[in-house]
């Protein structure tokens, strides 16, 4: 079969829209390949046996919900070119000289290898489906190479430190479609610039910069204040090597954010615009009086910043430029108050819908004969717009833990809901003083701790300590590192609602925690630990 690549590109931007919610796209996906591909007069079963049929089905399948360079990108003819290669020689998986030439087709193009490495994937899954089962078995050829054959290693899309935190965020996003009309329409008026996200806690700014990293292929940063990673430092560090790896920067190592910018801008193509993700400049650890992250008072033409952040007054303002344009977004604005309310709804709508591990929720409704608008309505009124409250609320009921409790018995506001769980987990009482006191100490020490240093810490049983961080687990994030679990806060807006519990109290009186107690436990710790260290063990320091 012969069809022309301009008319399979055209075929896709004519059925699928380039960009969509994540949740649209694992919902509607197969819809628009099948749609397509009988748009094209396809079998949407069976691929042809031919290079050009199965390269067709490759890029329908791939190219929905990807934007027009991407696919502008496969018709390339050197790209195509090897992928016939591989085809006639009935090896599927390509050579590594055809590697090193794809590899320097999407450096021209500035497109990412991991997006080259997942169409190959793609491909070769047709180009297998293609082939009779009989022609596989007897196709010896075929058979030796797909045993021999290692593929290069896949590269992801997201730096390895934020790629668990994107994809999760990213999940289940749906709506906030006001926010990125407002940013596109900034790319389109200036040549360069910084765009500002404003909002409260909880209202699903860090979601929004998940969403904008995968919507614009942008370098990012997470600034994570309970896990320590926000940092000037830090930044730049995971900034350069991200500039580093994508744009191929020679003699880069050592840059600060300035000369890489303008590395940057020499590398891009006419029309190709730079976003820089960063999120959460309210958790920057920094002092002094300059722009938080050093970010630049001056950007070279193309490259712009989606930041994110809480409000705070205006004489706090971190950020100082020289003719550059910026704008902001506040998500907190009565103008905005309809939209959120709006993507509130959607959010809990899809969670009720999409998902069959919330059909709890569903039978949750149901048993209290309740009607799914009215649900969703009443539900949408005790968030008051706050996304974290969903985040926590929604899966509870799902699981059955509120199977007591009546629709108007559901917490009010994210602060109703930690105090609800705190009143259940009894944390007022004195005999719960030490179970705060753990909890505090991961709000001190500021960064992902061991059950162990928790118990070291605090002079309780190490199984003591995990026993309480389970009933805690759906406020924690929980990662391995070096083959052991450590736990930190989940969202700075809990932190800040241990911070001011009145029972966890500055001042020590009736038992209650003294947050200065705590600082000196975890100093006095860390004293033990420096006395117990052999002289050679840091001598050199």
């Amino acid at each position: 079969m012969n069809i022309d690549s301009i008319s399979v590109v055209n075929a896709i931007k004519a059925v699928a829209p380039a960009t969509v919610s994540l949740g649209i796209q694992q919902a509607q996906r197969n819809e628009y390949i099948i749609k397509v591909l009988k748009g094209l007069n396809l079998d949407p079963i069976q691929p042809p046996k031919d290079f050009e049929g199965v390269y067709t089905y490759a890029l329908v399948e791939y190219g929905v919900f990807q934007a027009d360079y991407i696919l502008n990108f496969f018709r390339n003819k050197e790209i195509k070119k090897a992928f016939a290669k591989a085809f006639a020689e009935n090896a599927l998986a390509i050579n590594n000289e055809e590697w090193n030439t794809l590899k320097d087709e999407a450096q021209k193009a500035k497109i990412d290898l991991a997006q080259v490495q997942e169409f190959h994937q793609v491909f070769v899954s047709l180009a297998k489906r293609s082939i009779n089962p009989g022609e596989v078995i007897t196709n010896v050829r075929l058979q030796e190479h797909l045993k021999t054959f290692v593929e290069p290693p896949k590269q992801s899309l997201y730096p390895n430190d934020f790629k668990a935190l994107i994809e999760e965020k990213t999940k289940a996003f749906c709506g906030r479609v006001f926010v990125f009309n407002k940013f596109d329409n900034f790319l389109k008026k200036h040549p360069k610039g910084y765009f500002t996200v404003i909002g409260d806690a909880g209202m699903g700014k860090s979601a929004i910069a998940a969403q904008s990293v995968y919507k614009y292929k942008a370098i990012c940063y997470f600034n994570i204040r309970a896990e320590g990673r926000n940092t000037p430092d830090q930044f730049l560090q995971s900034i350069r090597q991200q500039l580093i790896n994508r744009y191929q920067l020679q003699n880069a190592e050592n840059d600060n954010l300035p000369t890489l910018l303008t590395k940057v801008n020499e590398k891009l193509v006419v029309g190709e615009p730079l976003v820089i993700v960063v999120d959460a400049l309210d958790e920057v650890e920094q002092p002094g009086s300059g722009n938080l992250l050093d970010l630049p008072k001056n950007l070279p033409e193309r490259i712009y910043f989606l930041l994110t952040r809480r409000r705070y007054a205006q004489n706090e303002k971190r950020l100082l430029t020289e003719e550059v344009p910026e704008q902001q977004l506040d998500l907190t604005a009565n103008k905005y108050e309809v939209w959120n309310r709006k993507d509130v709804k959607e959010y809990i709508s899809t969670f009720i819908n999409d998902e069959p591990e919330h059909h709890g929720l569903k039978a949750w409704i149901q048993k209290r004969n309740i009607q799914p608008p009215y649900f969703i309505e009443q539900v949408a009124q005790k968030s008051e717009n706050n996304f974290m409250y969903l985040y926590y609320v929604l899966p509870i009921i799902a699981r059955g833990d509120y199977q007591n409790l009546s629709l108007e018995e559901l917490p009010e506001k994210l602060q109703g809901y930690y105090e609800q769980h705190w009143k259940q987990m009894k944390m007022d009482t004195p005999d719960k003083r030490t179970n705060a006191i753990i909890l505090c100490v991961l709000v001190e020490v500021g960064k992902p701790i061991s059950c162990e240093s928790i118990a070291r810490i605090t002079g309780r049983d190490e199984y003591d300590v995990l026993e309480l961080l389970n009933k805690w687990l759906e406020f924690l994030r929980k990662q391995k590192q070096n083959l052991e679990d450590y736990y930190s806060i989940y969202h700075q807006s809990f932190a800040d609602f241990l911070r001011n519990q009145p029972s966890l109290k500055r001042e020590k009186k009736n038992n209650n925690i003294d947050w200065q107690e705590v600082q000196h436990l975890i100093s006095d710790s860390n004293d033990q630990l420096w006395a117990s260290l052999k002289p050679d063990e840091y001598e050199d320091e």
